[in-house]
């Protein structure tokens, strides 16, 4: 039986597809990233401009074939002029909040202070949360993000048909191996176990539970082979 497409890539060998894929992501710009790979964790270093090119680094890193980790400590650095418009941040959120048809509905308010937003409020599911994290990261001047937003609480969930619906939903995606995943749920909280065979599919299976309706929480025990 031929093994050809088995082999495991090498550090250096990640190494260099992660330097080429930050470098060829537009998002990510002239920023100063260093790269260390270690038994296929990849730890990233440096500084950006913006929360959203350290985000968009570490997402870009995860889709690459082989890695297993990533610990992303990229420091975002703000020019003074940014760092001062907490009123102007605050606005854009507001703007994005009522201008988004996705977002419009959501019980969420922020707090600004120095660059660094606060979420808080309520949505009806995790993947809401998740969006609205994203979106404020993308805004200028925004250095961290931390939410604080809560799922509200529904009734009666049956908790047999949340793990049906995010099994199926992982069934219909053609990039999940769903065989070597395990479920469990109590309380709306959803334990993720098992093996996947990509950093990138482990990330799918996340955003398939968070947008089941029911799930308040997701413990994330999944392994990269």
């Amino acid at each position: 039986m031929s093994m050809r497409g088995t082999t495991r890539k090498t550090d250096d060998e990640l190494r260099s597809d992660v330097l080429a894929e930050l470098d060829r992501n537009p998002r990510i710009g002239n920023s100063e990233i260093a790269v260390t790979v270690k038994h296929g964790a990849v730890t990233l270093n440096g500084m950006v401009l913006t929360l959203d090119e350290k985000v968009c680094a570490e997402r870009a890193v995860k889709n690459i074939k082989g890695v297993r980790a990533v610990a992303n400590d990229i420091e975002v650095k703000l020019p003074d002029e940014m760092r001062k418009a907490d009123e102007g941040i605050a606005e854009r959120i507001g703007r994005l909040l009522s201008w988004y048809s996705s977002l419009r509905n959501m019980d969420v308010h922020a707090k600004v202070d120095d660059g660094r937003v606060t979420l808080a409020g309520q949505v009806d599911f995790l993947y809401q949360e998740a969006l609205v994290v994203e979106r404020v990261a993308e805004l200028e001047g925004v250095s961290a993000v931390s939410s604080q937003i809560k799922i509200r609480e529904r009734h009666a969930i049956d908790e047999q048909e949340v793990k049906r619906q995010i099994m199926e939903a992982l069934h219909r995606h053609a990039n999940i191996e769903a065989s070597g995943i395990q479920i469990s749920i109590a309380d709306g909280e959803v334990k993720l176990e098992g093996t996947v065979g990509a950093y990138r599919e482990r990330d799918l299976v996340v955003e398939a539970a968070r947008a089941t309706a029911g799930v308040r929480d997701i413990i994330d025990n999944l392994k990269v082979r």
